[in-house]
């Protein structure tokens, strides 16, 4: 009685099964199952039916294993797929010298470069341990240890001389919150009409062309997180002006009437506006506000960066509007509808030094002005 296992596989179709095993199997699985199998005590006839290559490639693997020269397995002859490069075997020492290629600068490897390429990669792996592959074999490997390629991001300096202590004073009015008192995290944005470019999913081979409006137009918008609801309270200008952020907090006066809220902390940065004299003038006539400063270049502290992020990731990133209005009615829109954004402090507010600030400024609160003297 036949074995139910037997399937009768016509040649050509068998044929096409073995091209389809040989294009999707690299050098380097195929040499890992020939050391396993010969580990296992299998014979070069037997590894070679049952992975369906031959006896000499069985024999090239284990050669280059025991002279350490993994890196050079390659696809066994024949194999029917023309223009297959070999991928060696990405062993411990092989990923070490690719993560300290690229961990290290170009320049200090002698290369004129500020940025590591494939192609650049694979020539310094060549240099370095004499092992010869593609730029795109060099990119599959670069992919296959989590690394991608994206844009940078820029960062300021942070080096503010009262940075811990203006961030302790930021945690401590977010965690002493109480009924009748409300926290905000302020800034100013603009949005062009031109749009920001992006990425989106396109054809491969086709690259989408976003227009450009011919005259360019911004608006400046001024935003306040509340950090109880999420909720966003903004206003628009035509002009970055301090009239901008008194705009703002009279907003934030119409919004939080002084029955319902007797105290309401706004965070912000050290722009000028944020300083100027009428500002002072407009905090003197409405006591129950206070203001708070971020450190000098430390946008990571400030949650509403954030928001801002997903306005220009939702409206403003590749958009194809002709009309300025259009374009704010959009932004409009997304804080109305994709809100609230209940984001929590950043980590920057509990590292060790702030901690320590966060426990002197909770002792010292017998003193109502220590808040305000070491923020101003």
């Amino acid at each position: 009685m036949p074995r139910t296992t037997i399937v009768e596989i016509a040649p050509t179709e068998q044929a096409q099964m073995l091209a389809e095993v040989r294009r999707a199997r690299h050098g380097y699985v195929l040499a890992i199952h020939i050391l396993l199998l010969c580990a296992a005590q299998r014979s070069p006839t037997e590894i070679a039916a049952g992975l369906f290559c031959s006896r000499s490639s069985v024999y090239r693997v284990v050669q280059a294993y025991r002279a350490g020269h993994g890196e050079s397995w390659a696809e066994e002859e024949g194999s029917g797929e023309k223009g297959l490069r070999p991928r060696p075997v990405r062993s411990p020492a092989l990923k070490r010298s690719v993560l300290g290629i690229l961990k290290s600068a170009p320049r200090r490897c002698g290369w004129c470069r500020t940025r590591w390429s494939c192609a650049t990669v694979a020539l310094e792996l060549f240099v370095r341990r004499r092992i010869t592959v593609s730029g795109e074999t060099g990119r599959r490997w670069l992919h296959e240890l989590g690394w991608e390629w994206k844009r940078a991001k820029l960062r300021a300096k942070d080096d503010d001389p009262e940075r811990v202590e203006k961030l302790a004073c930021s945690r401590v009015a977010f965690e002493q919150l109480r009924a009748g008192a409300a926290l905000f995290f302020a800034d100013e944005w603009d949005i062009n009409l031109l749009p920001k470019v992006g990425y989106q999913w396109m054809p491969k081979g086709e690259q989408v062309a976003v227009l450009t409006p011919g005259t360019n137009a911004n608006r400046y918008w001024a935003g306040a997180l509340d950090m109880t609801t999420g909720k966003i309270t903004h206003c628009v200008w035509y002009r970055k002006q301090t009239g901008l952020f008194l705009e703002l907090l009279d907003t934030l006066d119409r919004t939080h009437p002084a029955p319902l809220f007797t105290q309401l902390t706004v965070v912000v940065d050290n722009a000028k506006l944020h300083k100027a004299k009428k500002v002072q003038q407009w905090l003197a006539a409405h006591p129950r506000f206070a203001l708070l400063y971020l450190p000098t270049y430390c946008p990571d502290a400030n949650p509403i960066e954030r928001a801002f992020g997903e306005v220009h990731d939702k409206c403003t990133r590749n958009h194809t509007r002709q009309r300025m209005w259009h374009l704010v009615r959009d932004v409009k829109q997304h804080l109305r509808v994709n809100g609230p954004w209940q984001y929590a402090l950043s980590e920057l507010y509990y590292t060790p030094e702030v901690t320590a600030a966060v426990a002197t400024l909770r002792a010292a609160q017998s003193a109502p002005t220590v808040i305000t003297q070491l923020a101003a």
